[in-house]
């Protein structure tokens, strides 16, 4: 028998007990509005208004200050001016509350002396135990227990709009934006998709993302959670509440935004000049599995059709139409997802033909026409498709524009619905009315009025359901020998990292550093024809932007001409430099070029990147990011999502690339990354040459970046 412990914000979310600390009997400003909402939403248990200034409020006592409440609560709500809330705050403590929701702002936002006052918030919360939400918060609402603990608009209670259900599945949000939260809430709301509860984060003195992300996890009555991320700032408990998601194969559906920020990193190397400012979010999103959106109406229709459909067995759709240009498009736009629109047997076809006009037409899109929507060909043709090995996932294309008249019976549509065989998706090309809206929600069914929010859900439906975690790397694997005397060079030349790679044991083809232009005969005689040549400085990290490099050099003639081409140019263009002599190896073998880097994230730490190489990485940013360390099958699935991955799986009759060794190399470098992060910055190996199956890959340039102190 398996125990369910409480979680320790069971008591924050489902309160019996809420003091509102600068409660108003005006209803036109906040405090006088929240009191209003908590009993316009019926909360259950019992409310302590505190204010001086009024004996009573609209039928309930009001206590003079906090003390005078006499007994525990389970939830302070604070509306008062920020000079005062730290003195309300220890009365609530004293006093036993549980928990506390700062409304008030004025606090880290401004910046200045505001901070210290915020500081001294976050040393209440820790001394007396009591968590703190807040300040500059919206609150939250538990739609289940009616706790409307909010002033958002959102969650009024008016009796001329009816209430619209259609979902028996619920979502959770946490938000770092109250107003983007309660605004995910009222759309979600408008389609008829049940909430468990949303909450506005604030300012995060105590309380953070990552524990009511957590709670939305373990929260059984929450299906899907919804996420919209500023910045994480309790990154341990976020990182563990997202695999615990991952591991339930609980959806998470997330919007980040900040990313046209331009990041805080010198661009010492390709790898972190191209992270930009989200890498590293993508980065633990991907891993965890997460469902990335970027668009409010995208992220609610996702939401919809997680809330509302079982997760499809493979990318098959079938599209289902009153009107064939509709039905069309709806093709188009599913096809441009990369979603199959196949064409159904003969079988198939034959039976659907059967149940409609002989102007329609059985292919895929299926036309049934208008026709067929009275004489029940339309559902007829749901539920054979419903049954069908044919297809995954069913698009239905109608219009729903009527007040009068519903294209469904409840009893026949409910069925098919509640069964979850497979998606069963809903698109009005006209906008739904609020009868066809109230009437499909009888049979759980969500009417969606936008075409590309719709394609682009069922295209994260299906990359969902495929999504398997990333097998763990139990220990970070410790390099063979000490690196810190490597690293006492405030930035180090390719030779220099190639140096301290080869010690901690990355395997480089043989190399020679010619210092004086005498001991160039002796490298040519160990290293051999054909050789290329670089120019080597700490003070030149891209050698090719000055005419460093010099390769298929096939005489010794040759090798006199290029090291003194190489040395005048490195002088002419960087005259400042110290130069170390020329870097003479032998000429690589062809293959494909990829690059292989790490850096480090002030957020989440170590990442490791591959991409497209040479000299086009910043041109396509053809990228993926992982947190490091990844195992050899992580790697091998982050070069599986590169649009370039047809180049290592023998593109146009090429030999296949030796993927493996590519893979077990990136894996090395993440766990160097992992390591060594308290003294490695960023590493680039740039380009990666990856020979065809079986011979390996060689790495051509490199880069290690010291952390500075």
């Amino acid at each position: 028998m398996t125990v369910t412990r409480p979680h320790p914000l069971d008591s924050f979310f489902n309160p019996s007990s809420i003091a509102i600390i600068g409660a108003s009997r005006d209803v036109t400003k906040i405090p006088g509005l929240l009191l209003s909402f908590l009993r316009k939403n019926q909360f259950s248990g019992a409310i302590y208004p505190v204010n001086p200034n009024y004996p009573d409020i609209d039928g309930l006592t009001c206590y003079p200050t906090i003390e005078a409440i006499g007994q525990p609560i389970d939830l302070a709500i604070v509306i008062i001016p920020a000079r005062v809330v730290l003195g309300a705050l220890e009365d609530c403590a004293k006093l036993g509350a549980k928990h506390a929701i700062i409304i008030s702002s004025g606090f880290a936002e401004e910046g200045g002396d505001s901070i210290a006052m915020q500081d001294a918030i976050v040393a209440l919360a820790k001394r007396t135990g009591m968590r703190i939400s807040g300040p500059n918060a919206e609150g939250y609402y538990n739609q289940i227990a009616g706790v409307a603990a909010t002033f958002s608009p959102t969650v009024d209670v008016r009796p001329d709009q009816p209430s619209l259900i259609a979902t028996s599945k619920r979502i959770g949000i946490v938000a770092q934006s109250g107003g983007i939260g309660f605004a995910i809430y009222n759309r979600a709301k408008a389609l008829g998709i049940a909430l468990s509860t949303v909450i506005s984060t604030g300012n995060e003195s105590d309380l953070g993302a990552g524990e009511f992300f957590d709670y939305m996890v373990q929260d059984p009555a929450t299906d899907v959670i919804l996420l919209f991320i500023e910045g994480i700032r309790d990154v341990d408990k976020f990182l563990a509440a997202a695999r615990k998601a991952a591991e339930l194969g609980k959806p998470v559906i997330v919007t980040k935004v900040g990313r046209s920020g331009a990041g805080g990193r010198a661009a010492a190397s390709h790898t972190a000049s191209m992270a930009g400012w989200t890498a590293a979010y993508d980065a633990v999103f991907a891993r965890q599995g997460f469902i990335v959106s970027n668009d409010l109406d995208e992220a609610v229709t996702i939401a919809a059709v997680l809330t509302t459909s079982p997760l499809p067995k493979g990318e098959r759709v079938a599209v289902v139409t009153v009107s064939g240009g509709a039905g069309i498009w709806g093709a188009d736009i599913i096809s441009e997802q990369g979603l199959q629109v196949p064409e159904l047997s003969d079988g198939v076809q034959a039976t659907i033909r059967g149940l409609i006009p002989s102007y329609g037409s059985p292919c895929n899109p299926i036309d049934i026409t208008a026709q067929a929507v009275h004489s029940g060909g339309l559902q007829k043709t749901i539920e054979l498709l419903d049954k069908s090995d044919e297809v995954d996932i069913i698009l239905v294309v109608i219009s729903l524009s009527s007040e009068t008249r519903m294209p469904f019976k409840t009893p026949e549509l409910k069925p098919v619905i509640a069964a979850q065989n497979k998606p069963v998706v809903f698109w009005s090309y006209t906008l739904p009315s609020n009868f066809a809206r109230t009437g499909l929600a009888e049979s759980g069914v969500v009417a969606l009025s936008g075409l590309a929010h719709v394609s682009a859900a069922l295209r994260r439906l299906v990359d969902h359901a495929r999504f398997k975690p990333a097998e763990p790397v139990a220990t970070v694997a410790v390099a063979p020998n000490d690196l810190t005397e490597h690293l006492t060079a405030p930035t180090l030349s390719e030779y220099d990292s190639k140096t301290l790679l080869r010690i901690a044991g990355v395997a480089l083809p043989g190399e020679i550093l010619v210092t004086d232009r005498s001991a160039l005969d002796a490298a040519i005689a160990k290293i051999g024809f054909p050789l290329v040549m670089k120019i080597q400085s700490r003070d030149i990290p891209h050698k090719s932007e000055i005419g460093g490099v010099r390769v298929n050099i096939t005489t010794n003639n040759e090798a006199a001409a290029a090291y003194d081409a190489l040395t005048a140019s490195a002088r002419q263009h960087r005259p400042q430099a110290a130069l170390q002599g020329v870097l003479v190896s032998p000429m690589a073998r062809k293959g494909v070029e990829i690059i292989v880097g790490t850096l480090l994230d002030e957020t989440f730490g170590p990442m490791v990147m591959v991409g497209l190489g040479g000299i086009t990485t910043e041109l396509f940013k053809d990228v993926i990011y992982r947190p490091a360390p990844v195992s050899a099958g992580e790697a091998a699935s982050m070069l599986s999502e590169l649009k370039a991955a047809p180049l290592l799986n023998g593109f146009r009759g090429a030999a296949k690339a030796d993927v493996p060794a590519a893979a077990e190399l990136i894996a090395q470098l993440s766990q160097l990354a992992a390591q060594f992060k308290g003294e490695i910055a960023e590493i680039e190996l740039n380009p990666v040459l990856v020979h065809p199956a079986g011979e390996g890959v060689t790495i051509v340039d490199a880069l290690v970046v010291r952390k500075s102190s």
